[in-house]
């Protein structure tokens, strides 16, 4: 079992209450916090609950959300385990992912315009706007990951 310092339990602590702040379990910013910090940076659901100390039903669960929301990565190993990793690439992934996943809601609100005829402008008017946002907000996202991704190259290149 790796032993934490107490700065990399402060860390990993910090981490979890942040990801509570953004609706998440705290679980899951521990996890995501660990995995920012180990080494090796691939970690098995038993070596996370072991330095986590939580169970390893709990690490599979939010391993998954985790999975789902594009911040983790399963990653080829040789022996039997699963092993898993940060996303490379920082956000942009989770941030695409959760555009397509927004998608799912565009396509709800274009039914709901399917549903309701010409007569009831109101309705259609408030759910134009969802369907407009969040249209604009994936459009706005592309650009915004784009900016993100030079500016990480010119801070790369600057060795900051």
């Amino acid at each position: 079992m790796t032993r934490l310092s107490p700065g990399e339990r402060e860390f990993i602590d910090r981490m979890g209450l942040s990801m509570e702040k953004f609706g998440g379990p705290r679980t899951m910013g521990r996890i995501y916090g660990w995995l920012l910090i180990c080494d090796p940076p691939e970690q098995s659901l038993t070596e996370m609950a072991k330095t986590l100390e939580v169970s390893k039903a709990s690490i599979s669960t939010v391993i998954r959300q985790l999975q789902e929301g594009g911040m983790v990565e399963r990653v080829p190993v040789a022996d039997r385990q699963h092993h898993y990793r940060v996303t490379p690439g920082g956000f942009t992934q989770v941030l695409r992912t959760q555009m397509a996943q927004a998608r799912i809601g565009i396509d709800a609100v274009e039914l709901g315009l399917s549903v309701l005829g010409p007569d009831r402008p109101e309705q259609r008017e408030r759910l134009e706007d969802v369907r407009d946002f969040f249209t604009f907000l994936g459009e706005d996202a592309e650009e915004f990951i784009q900016r993100w991704e030079e500016y990480r190259k010119r801070k790369k290149r600057s060795g900051r």
